[in-house]
């Protein structure tokens, strides 16, 4: 097996140089990487890297798309809730002249049952929800069923920037003349609120959109392993030379950003985790939040084998017999509110502690051991 070619990067600005060398090859780029690691700051420096005076080439969508978007919440009446849009943005260019409750909608309605009013003169969002007083249908609140000026979830007004933004890409792709300038459309994270099954239908979705140009490049960076794999599915990463799949990460002894090439098969959220734990016990930097991803390597591993709890996926020993303590341990140390974003060292106990049980879970469960060579073709191309 040919081993994987692992690219480093010393900040995010010459990394988002070589996604756009890529894409001169490549049609599309999917990257997998875990919070924290700079996915939306790596979506800002290629976005920035296409700045030239007032012109533009990338569309995006990650977490400050939805600062575009600000409910007001009507707090004196307590009735007119709306969302207010950024008139100026060059993502609303197209709001008035080109029919967007019309394109937004059937993508909408596949996810949500609420609907909605764009008032292009006061640069706002309304929405409506049909609503039944009584179980028996007889009679729906309000003169025409509907319940006026709501505010709808967060999870909903997720989905609903969501929508509003593939609307927005199917104009790009279509040509429209207001969004000419895209080159690139660069999409961060959009699944974070969704279930599996809206997970799926939104991969499906967004697949159908993007294949439909033959110009415009995409990029679609996530942590969400069932989306990524889904994705890589979809544009045929394993075998299509357009689609470009990759394992984003940031090791922490070099603090260099790694890229890792993942084309040769489907990536998987446990073998990325394990391969992670493997790497940071043998470096000796152990940080409290490890305990919650192997944690959950456990939790993945103990449903794949049928068993109701991940502590009969941790090996018995003489000194724990039947295995309660170090259940207990990743059981502890796995939900006291540690942080990736201000870790904290492991003490040499739990260290050792931690070594064990994932020494004694690779011994128990065989993988390919290629996994745990060390990055033999690391290449510093910053």
């Amino acid at each position: 097996m040919k081993q994987q070619k692992i690219e480093s990067f010393k900040e995010l600005g010459a990394l988002a140089s070589e996604l756009r060398q890529k894409l001169e090859e490549k049609k599309y780029i999917l990257l997998y990487a875990y919070n924290g690691t700079g996915k939306t700051r790596l979506s800002m420096a290629f976005k920035d890297l296409g700045k030239q005076g007032e012109e533009r080439d990338t569309l995006y969508f990650n977490a400050f798309t939805e600062d575009l978007f600000v409910w007001d919440n009507d707090l004196e009446n307590d009735t007119v809730r709306v969302l207010k849009l950024n008139s100026e943005s060059r993502f609303f260019a197209g709001l008035k002249e080109l029919e967007m409750e019309t394109r937004i909608r059937p993508l909408l309605h596949c996810h949500v049952d609420f609907d909605f009013t764009i008032d292009t003169e006061k640069w706002e969002i309304a929405f409506s929800r049909t609503k039944l007083v009584n179980p028996d249908n007889k009679g729906p609140e309000g003169e025409d069923g509907f319940e006026y000026n709501i505010k709808v979830s967060r999870g909903e007004e997720n989905i609903f920037i969501w929508c509003f933004f593939l609307a927005i890409v199917q104009l790009v792709i279509d040509g429209a003349d207001a969004y000419s300038w895209v080159k690139y459309i660069y999409i961060d994270d959009p699944v974070s609120s969704l279930d599996d099954n809206n997970v799926i239908a939104l991969a499906s979705q967004l697949t159908h959109i993007i294949q439909r140009s033959d110009t415009v490049k995409t990029i679609i960076s996530t942590h969400h392993a069932l989306f990524f794999n889904v994705m890589h599915n979809e544009l045929e990463a394993g075998k299509s030379k357009k689609t470009g799949s990759y394992f984003l990460s940031q090791p922490r002894e070099t603090a260099n950003y790694t890229l890792r090439y993942t084309n040769s098969t489907p990536f998987f959220h446990h073998v990325a985790l394990l391969t992670e734990l493997y790497r940071a016990g043998n470096s000796g930097e152990l940080y409290t939040y490890h305990f919650n991803m192997l944690r959950c390597l456990l939790e993945k591993s103990a449903s794949f084998h049928g068993f109701k709890n991940f502590s009969s996926c941790i090996r018995k020993t003489d000194d724990d017999p039947d295995g309660v303590l170090h259940a207990r341990l990743v059981n502890v140390l796995s939900h006291d509110g540690y942080s990736l974003f201000e870790p904290r060292e492991m003490l040499e106990e739990n260290k050792a502690h931690f070594r064990r049980i994932l020494d004694d879970f690779l011994n128990r469960y065989s993988f390919n051991p290629e996994l745990f060579t060390e990055n033999s073709e690391e290449d510093d191309v910053s």
